[in-house]
């Protein structure tokens, strides 16, 4: 295999790329800027309008897109506040009314309350979703704007 030299300074004026090394590893990507760039509007729009769409799942996915891009897009930080505030309280009921649903008797009753909530928060942040991503901000009517 062969070796490659690192350039000098009069090298690396004519020759602006970095040279490989025996190590094996690409000095240009070492020490690279962890910071990521801002969002285009059109991305900012698409992730402010998957957290409402995936609401359908609960509140993890608002949250992680929320966790991710919070600094990268004003839109996108906005809508997935709104949209994790506004699943996280019925996530929590529907993880209580599963756990209840284990219980024999009412178990029936609760397995009913669940999918009721699921199907609610489903058209819910289905309808979020839409309004969001023809670039509107969305404002649920019952939301308790927890995180803030």
């Amino acid at each position: 295999m062969k070796d490659f030299h690192l350039p000098n300074n009069a090298e690396q004026h004519r020759n602006p790329r970095p040279q490989r090394s025996g190590t094996g590893q690409d000095p240009a990507y070492q020490g690279t800027n962890a910071n990521a760039l801002p969002l285009t509007a059109s991305e900012d729009r698409q992730w402010a309008t998957l957290s409402h769409f995936l609401g359908i799942l609960g509140f993890v996915p608002s949250l992680i897109i929320f966790l991710i891009f919070r600094d990268r897009g004003p839109f996108t930080a906005q809508e997935s506040k709104e949209a994790f505030n506004f699943t996280f309280p019925p996530s929590v009921l529907a993880l209580v009314a599963l756990l209840l649903s284990l219980i024999p008797g009412v178990g029936g009753l609760f397995a009913v309350v669940n999918a009721l909530i699921w199907v609610t928060l489903a058209s819910f942040s289905v309808a979020a979703g839409i309004q969001v991503n023809r670039g509107r901000p969305y404002r649920y009517a019952l939301n308790l704007r927890i995180f803030h």
